[in-house]
């Protein structure tokens, strides 16, 4: 505060202090009465007319004047506004605002905490608490209530995501949930069993009670506090990077939480997670370090792990998240806190960093290549698929020329079938004609009987019936001989014929049509012997022994 002005209790003169360290604490008045600074001062506030820093007894009220302008320091609001409390220490009497946490008296420097002095003089002045209930901040996750001294048939009052727990001597007892609960021997039993408790409800027994915030809080906020070295497994290069985000908390075992972090202090709020980087209020941070830690072992553990580009890390956050929330979770259980959700929703890349620049640049010409290698392949199957679609075309086209082409034979035939039926012709006497006509073209050009059966063999073929064929070989048989009978006449008889001694082909020819072989000289003409059998090449016939010329 430094130099204030601090009226004189006698005559009511002005009178400038200081509460610096080297300050007097007895200053003598003008009329020379001695002011005890420390002992006098009950609040310092700023006068609203000339707005020097003023030190005045707030008992006073509205009476209290501004020892250097003169004019009133409050104004009836101001004066509803104010509450009067003793020091618990040294009994003095002081006077705060009624929403004050915190007081520090000026006679012996306790801080004190208001509302719980309030609650204890008024139930010194009215009696014994008949309902116990919280009353603490909504962001507290461990409340005290500020009484300490209880008498059974008291009320306990416990609200939805709350549980209440009686602490005695270091110790968690007895446990309630939400709900209203007549406190009885019957329903805190570890009490009654540790301590003597009072038979009849006028009597007062000693016991703490906690109340434990079950629901879950939101929004609580993390940071790196330095830059987390890490190898980037793609590149080969060594990155700083750094992370933040928010998390939710929420307690799952009220009595761990109690006896490990809480122990004899009034309460715990959320804010104190953290500490005072993420609160208006100046806290410290019970689990600051360990979130810190953890984040930054893991992120660069993950990383690494799963060969994540930094990059493309934003693609991978929510799988980063819930990993480091699975390993600060395993710290916290141990204080019986979870973190039903983690969230980064930050990560800091080092952009003016050299390493980093030629880790963009590095994936800039990898990421050219491979589209490149897409487009290739692309053009590669845009290829294949028009090959495969001409050939389904043309496959196509082929299927509907021969389509077209059944077609016409269609029309044709049915046409030919037609003209025949007019004509007095069937099928089969219509097939017989184009044979023989067919037969007698090959024996007027000079064809053999060969010639003519490989015509019959010919319509065969093309699917004419047995039946057919043998009418067509008797109508042209009469054809037929006479060009065997015609070859007879040319010459070409059966004791002309030889066998050629290099393919063995029975010939009538001077030279083997089938090698060229000219005919020996003293090759044994064929004969015919008189058992029947004819065109014999051999001395005697193999049919019946006899030799030839007998």
């Amino acid at each position: 505060m430094g130099k204030f002005i601090i009226e004189c209790p006698n005559c009511g003169a002005p009178n400038q202090a200081s509460d610096s360290f080297f300050s007097k604490n007895i200053i003598k008045c003008k009329c020379g009465h001695l002011i005890n600074v420390k002992k006098d001062i009950m609040k310092s506030m700023t006068c609203p007319h000339c707005k020097n820093v003023v030190v005045c007894d707030q008992s006073l009220g509205t009476n209290a004047i501004c020892p250097a302008c003169k004019n009133k320091l409050m104004s009836d609001g101001d004066v509803n506004a104010m509450i009067k409390f003793h020091c618990p220490t040294c009994a003095c009497e002081l006077t705060a605002d009624k929403n004050a946490s915190s007081y520090t008296c000026p006679l012996c420097n306790t801080k004190i905490d208001v509302q719980e002095q309030i609650k204890k003089e008024e139930i010194k002045k009215n009696g014994l608490i008949s309902v116990i209930k919280y009353e603490g901040e909504s962001d507290a996750l461990i409340w005290k209530h500020p009484l300490e001294d209880f008498n059974l048939g008291s009320q306990l009052i416990v609200h939805e995501s709350q549980e209440a727990i009686f602490f005695k001597d270091g110790r968690a007892l007895d446990t309630f949930g939400a709900g209203r609960h007549t406190l009885a021997t019957s329903n805190i039993p570890l009490l009654k069993e540790l301590y003597k408790l009072p038979s009849n409800n006028d009597e007062v027994f000693h016991s703490e009670i906690y109340f434990v915030n079950l629901a879950t809080q939101m929004g609580i906020k993390w940071g790196t506090d330095s830059k987390v070295r890490m190898f980037d497994p793609v590149s080969g290069l060594h990155i700083e990077i750094g992370a933040s985000g928010q998390f939710n908390i929420r307690v799952n075992n009220g009595r761990k939480l109690l006896l490990k972090l809480v122990g004899s202090s009034k309460g715990f709020n959320n804010n104190e997670i953290m500490g005072a980087d993420y609160s208006l209020k100046e806290t410290t941070g019970k689990f600051k370090a360990l979130v810190i830690t953890k984040v930054k072992s893991m992120l660069a553990k993950t990383i690494r792990e799963h060969d994540i580009n930094i990059l493309e890390v934003d693609e991978h956050i929510e799988e980063i998240s819930l990993i480091l929330k699975n390993s600060i979770n395993t710290v916290l259980d141990d204080y019986g806190l979870e973190m039903p959700e983690f969230y980064i929703t930050s990560i800091m890349t080092p952009d003016d960093d050299p390493n980093f620049k030629k880790m963009k640049e590095q994936y800039a010409e990898r990421y050219l290549l491979v589209q490149q290698e897409r487009i290739k392949k692309a053009e590669a199957e845009a290829a294949q698929q028009r090959k495969i679609v001409e050939a389904q075309t043309t496959a196509q086209e082929e299927i509907i020329a021969a389509q077209a082409r059944a077609e016409a034979y269609k029309i044709q035939a049915e046409a030919e079938a037609r003209e025949m039926e007019l004509k007095g012709f069937t099928y089969q006497q219509e097939t017989q004609r184009q044979v023989a006509t067919e037969a007698m073209r090959h024996q007027g050009n000079g064809g053999t009987a060969g010639d003519v059966t490989g015509v019959v063999n010919g319509m065969v073929g093309l699917g004419v019936g047995l039946g057919v064929m043998g009418e067509v070989v008797n109508s042209v048989k009469g054809a037929v001989n006479p060009a065997v009978d015609a070859g007879k006449t040319l010459g070409t008889t059966n004791e002309q014929t030889w066998e050629c001694p290099n393919c063995h082909n029975k010939v009538t020819t001077p030279f083997c049509p089938q090698c060229g072989t000219k005919r020996p000289e003293n090759v044994i003409d064929a004969w015919d012997c008189s058992c029947g059998q004819k065109g014999i090449m051999t001395p005697f016939c193999p049919i019946c022994g006899k030799k030839r010329g007998e």
